[in-house]
């Protein structure tokens, strides 16, 4: 069975061993580039949030501001930068979480949205899902409702899905 892609999608690029050797990278900068293609996936990624409500958009760096931002503006939300440690002034929540090649952690200003804000979790990629598990997590230390989460591109071999409570939806704008 073939699987058909939306004529932007052509613009991500697969970049060898990089951040490390054996990591196969899809790179979103030529997509970003192209403001046709850029309007066309940030259309599509907004496509299931459409009618949900959404009040804040939770970005993950670096790529999930850009996305996350241009979604925002598209849902009529705010946006919520979710950042590498030592970045947010003032108090701010943590988290870590490991990744495919490692680990990290991310934080979000304490008191950035009111308790019950309606969100919408948003990255670039879903490799093993460790990133995107760590900002569901921070979500709830700020008591969000946590409507989903929405990834231009799931790698689907590497099981990230797995690592979010079936009560999220994950929404994939393209699936590798």
């Amino acid at each position: 069975m073939t699987t058909s892609y939306p004529a932007w999608s052509h613009a991500i690029r697969d970049v060898n061993d990089f951040p490390k050797p054996g990591i196969l990278f899809k790179d979103i900068t030529p997509l970003l580039a192209d403001a046709d293609g850029l309007r066309a996936a940030i259309k599509a990624m907004a496509a299931p949030w459409r009618d949900a409500g959404v009040q804040a958009v939770l970005g993950v760096e670096a790529r999930g501001f850009i996305l996350g931002a241009a979604l925002a503006l598209e849902l009529d939300a705010g946006f919520v930068p979710v950042r590498k440690p030592g970045k947010l002034p003032g108090l701010t929540l943590k988290q870590e979480y490991a990744l495919e090649y490692g680990s990290d952690r991310i934080e979000v200003c304490a008191g950035a949205i009111a308790p019950g804000t309606r969100v919408v979790l948003v990255d670039d990629v879903l490799a093993t899902g460790g990133t995107l598990a760590a900002a569901l997590l921070l979500a709830g230390q700020l008591q969000a409702e946590v409507l989903g989460a929405a990834v231009l591109v799931e790698l689907d071999g590497l099981g990230g899905r797995a690592r979010l409570p079936a009560s999220v939806p994950l929404q994939a704008t393209l699936v590798y």
